[in-house]
C-alpha cells in the first residue's frame, strides 16, 4: 500500500498524523542505511574508529524504538 494522502492535509487529523509519524519512521531509516553504511565504507578504506559499532547499534536502537511509538500509536 503506497504512502499516499488523498485530499486537503488537516494535521489535526489522526490518519494525517499517522501518516506523517511513518513518513518520518522511513525518513529515520533511510538516514540510518545511508550515513550508517558510509561510515563502515569509510572505515573500511581509511583508518579504523572503534566505536563505530557502538554507535551503530545506539542508533539501531533508538530507531527501533522509534518503531516501536509508531507502531504503539498505530493500535491505539
Amino acid at each position: 500500500m503506497p504512502l499516499r494522502w488523498l485530499g486537503e492535509p488537516d494535521p489535526t487529523d489522526p490518519r494525517y498524523q499517522d501518516l506523517e509519524r511513518r513518513v518520518n519512521l522511513a525518513l529515520h531509516g533511510a538516514l540510518y542505511a545511508a550515513l550508517n553504511s558510509g561510515l563502515w565504507f569509510t572505515q573500511l578504506l581509511r583508518h579504523p574508529w572503534p566505536r563505530l559499532g557502538w554507535f551503530s547499534l545506539a542508533w539501531l536502537l533508538a530507531l527501533l524504538v522509534h518503531l516501536a511509538i509508531v507502531v504503539q500509536r498505530r493500535l491505539r
